[in-house]
């Protein structure tokens, strides 16, 4: 148990320091940002001892490599986070834009102007690193970051966070503009995903079973950042050299984040050609395929997948493998096993990748290149806080805008409603 106060009175000094936060100039808040940053680099000794606590006891519970990838900070990672935090405070400030405006006849002057959500909470698990992302782009966007990280990153979440309140604190806003929960226990967890009175927006980054606890138990509102069941699906006009580099870096260049591939779907036009060098390029990962992508590659390296196969999201060196007869069967495998989270399509016939992009039902559709590139510094909006999988809201990488709402100003000049 921690020492903390209890968790409602954390919430309530979150809500104090949004409210000052909303109000902070663009300024104070790039200083705040590039303080936190030098004080993050600055603490960079204590934070990798903390974080090295944490993989000790990782390890010694024997979780899974891909999950302790996931918990490890490195020097480099560190010193990553404080440019995250840097390239945050370079960015637009997206308060008080106005959206959009007009006059009415009456000489109503109607605007609609971004404001911040209040408290953004954030429960998340083993990945360190975004306490650091979720404070930057909440305080950037006028928001006060009350953060919920899982016990298995703790000691490394306390380090992170007290160099970062550090560097706010000096540079003159609240350092409860970042409120870490450091009680891991289950019950505080539900009591988090309870506080009406200070949380403004949940936003879960975990895996199933933190999402179906958030569908069952929060009472505030809340954004699903869902799991990525993410498919890469080669056309019959697929330049194939490339679609070889493609699904190698998308399954393997970092297979423990939600962007990574998990299945692989092959027109049976370029199958018996294609499936074999994929197959060999795919070195160490474990495949699981249809009949048909068995036939092709051979029951030594594939084995027969099930309907849970395809729509898992592994996390790891595992691929599904399906081959189709056509884009349509395609577009309803990729449809009825997704995620939502994102798809490719990898072709050059511009009426499919149209017609791909147009039917699959996703955050995001990508034609001829990586999911990978599914990411908020990606896209150029500065770490993302999170892959919106749900529709309403925000979809799709969670930046800067995604963390505000907007309100209606109106002014007149007296005028009174008949």
């Amino acid at each position: 148990m921690s020492g903390q106060p209890p968790i409602a009175e954390l919430g309530r000094r979150a809500k104090a320091a949004a409210r000052v936060l909303a109000l902070a100039s663009t300024a104070a808040k790039d200083d705040a940002l590039r303080a936190a940053a030098d004080v993050l680099v600055e603490r960079s000794p204590e934070i990798l001892e903390a974080n090295g606590q944490d993989v000790v006891t990782a390890e010694a519970a024997g979780t899974t490599a891909t999950v302790v990838d996931r918990l490890r900070l490195t020097p480099a990672r560190v010193s990553a986070m404080a440019d995250g935090l840097r390239q945050v405070a370079a960015l637009p400030d997206p308060v008080g834009e106005v959206v959009e405006g007009w006059t009415r006849p009456n000489g109503l002057v109607i605007e609609k102007v971004r404001v911040p959500l209040g408290v953004v909470a954030i429960i998340y698990e083993n990945r360190p690193n975004v306490t650091s992302d979720a404070f930057g782009l909440c305080l950037k966007s006028g928001n006060a970051a009350f953060l919920r990280g899982s016990s298995a990153a703790i000691e490394s979440n306390k380090a992170i966070a007290a160099a970062l309140r550090e560097g706010v604190a000096k540079a003159g806003l609240p350092e409860d503009a970042l409120v870490l929960v450091e009680d891991t226990d289950h019950d505080t967890a539900i009591e988090f995903m309870r506080l009406r009175e200070s949380i403004d927006c949940l936003i879960p980054r975990g895996g199933p079973s933190l999402i179906r606890s958030i569908l069952e138990h929060a009472t505030v509102p809340y954004v699903i950042d869902g799991d990525g069941n993410c498919h890469v699906y080669v056309d019959e006009t697929a330049d194939l050299d490339q679609a070889v580099d493609i699904i190698v870096n998308a399954k393997m260049q970092r297979p423990s984040v939600c962007n990574a591939a998990e299945s692989l779907v092959v027109h049976e036009a370029v199958a018996a050609e294609f499936l074999p060098r994929a197959a060999a390029a795919l070195e160490g990962v474990e495949l699981v395929g249809d009949a048909r992508a068995i036939d092709i590659i051979g029951a030594d390296r594939v084995a027969l997948a099930s309907d849970d196969d395809f729509g898992r999201e592994f996390l790891d060196l595992k691929l599904s493998v399906a081959v189709t007869p056509d884009l349509s069967a395609a577009i309803d495998h990729v449809n009825r096993f997704g995620s939502g989270h994102t798809e490719a399509i990898l072709t050059r016939d511009l009426n499919a990748a149209r017609r791909f992009t147009r039917e699959v039902d996703a955050a995001a559709v990508i034609v001829n290149a990586s999911t990978r590139f599914t990411d908020g510094e990606q896209f150029g909006f500065g770490a993302e806080i999170g892959i919106s999988t749900q529709k309403l809201h925000a979809r799709g990488p969670m930046g800067l805008r995604e963390l505000t709402t907007c309100k209606y100003v109106i002014t007149g000049e007296g005028q009174t409603r008949r």
